[in-house]
């Protein structure tokens, strides 16, 4: 399920999985696979932002009315908006043991678009620019703003699964992927230090 992580821009905000088949992602009204985020987190960490650097990202924007209510829809009393479309076909599992996420989430893939693309116009793209100054870095994606160490702590979140963690203890290889880039990686972005598999 989403956590609470901070921003420099808008203090707490959500960002995560929101249904366990999906392997879609919220950060506040941003929604994205993924697999998508993986692969462009991937393309940053082979930049080197000395002095910084921009890219776009395609993400759906949703409206705070359309986006649903998590909890209703998981409790099963709301199924409005987006969220609540997407529980009546994949509702919460009726036992906590299986209150995992499938590392197969991708595959519904083109479900989750067509339900989505009914709350949206499609496909908008945002910025996400990497600020390389002498105080620090800093990374905004579309509005929102994050130290280094938050923007870790998403990465983190999506390679262990969330707050259920992965189904069996098992990675996508696209989170695998993410992994190997992040570690192999040069840029500032990242530092010599940080890995996805240690934890604070």
């Amino acid at each position: 399920m989403p956590l609470a992580f901070q921003s420099l821009s808008h203090g707490e905000i959500a960002f995560g999985f929101f249904n366990i088949e999906s392997d879609m992602i919220l950060l506040n009204q941003y929604f994205l696979f993924a697999q998508d985020f993986c692969r462009d987190i991937s393309k940053l960490a082979s930049a080197w932002p000395d002095e910084g650097m921009e890219t776009e990202w395609d993400v759906y924007v949703l409206r705070k009315r359309d986006i649903g209510n998590l909890m209703g829809a998981i409790h099963g009393i709301d199924y409005s908006g987006f969220i609540g479309e997407t529980y009546r076909l994949f509702p919460f599992p009726k036992g906590q043991e299986a209150f995992k996420q499938n590392p197969e989430g991708y595959k519904t893939r083109e479900i989750i678009e067509n339900i989505v693309e009914k709350y949206t116009t499609g496909l908008s793209s945002i910025s996400v620019k990497v600020n390389a100054k002498p105080s620090g870095i800093t990374i905004a994606i579309g509005e929102y703003h994050f130290t280094t160490y938050w923007f870790h702590e998403l990465l983190r979140y999506i390679w262990m699964g969330g707050f259920p963690r992965w189904k069996s203890g098992i990675h996508p290889q696209y989170v695998i992927d993410m992994e190997e880039a992040v570690k192999k990686s040069s840029s500032p972005l990242f530092g010599l230090k940080f890995s996805l598999t240690n934890q604070h």
